[in-house]
């Protein structure tokens, strides 16, 4: 599929599903930066950030914790990047709820990390911070590990029926 199609489905479904209601932390960024690793040239993996930073200039940037967010889905990219010579179905699903366990801790360590003045900075204020956030790590968990399902297994799904219905030499030009 050309380059740019797909850049724009990357990042409108990644703005799509910030805006529409959907229940808290239940969005495709991080299932979309896995996908952006192994799926997009390496030097635009990024590219779903786009759809964070469309998205956050209508929902509003809130605070200096929003560099941890950035942050941590860059890391999943790279996560992604690794993943591209490891793609099997456990792999991907494993790194799924890797990701989903690196933005919880690198986020509410944003979240009680100075400037901040949620929590106390002492341990037990990180410690509050951690565990005030768990009802919305399971969100996460379930949205990322959903949409990586749907993302992988849909485009490698469309990639098996396109060989197989499309003319080589189409195919060749479409991918």
């Amino acid at each position: 599929m050309q380059l740019g199609l797909v850049a724009i489905i990357i990042v409108s479904l990644g703005v799509f599903s910030r805006l529409i209601p959907h229940a808290p932390n239940i969005a495709a960024i991080g299932a979309l930066m896995l996908f952006g690793g192994v799926y997009l040239p390496k030097k635009i993996f990024w590219l779903p950030i786009l759809a964070l930073l469309i998205s956050d200039y209508f929902i509003g940037f809130y605070g200096t914790d929003m560099f941890y967010v950035y942050g941590s889905y860059l890391l999943v990219g790279l996560i992604g990047l690794w993943l591209r010579v490891h793609k099997k179905p456990l792999i991907v699903l494993g790194s799924a709820i890797f990701s989903s366990v690196l933005f919880f801790a690198v986020t509410n360590f944003g979240v009680w990390a100075p400037p901040n003045k949620w929590y106390p900075h002492t341990l037990d204020g990180l410690i509050q911070s951690y565990t005030m956030a768990l009802p919305f790590f399971r969100n996460s968990l379930v949205g990322d590990l959903s949409y990586t399902i749907l993302l992988f297994g849909g485009y490698e799904i469309l990639l098996k029926l396109s060989k197989r219905f499309i003319p080589q030499r189409l195919f060749q030009l479409l991918y």
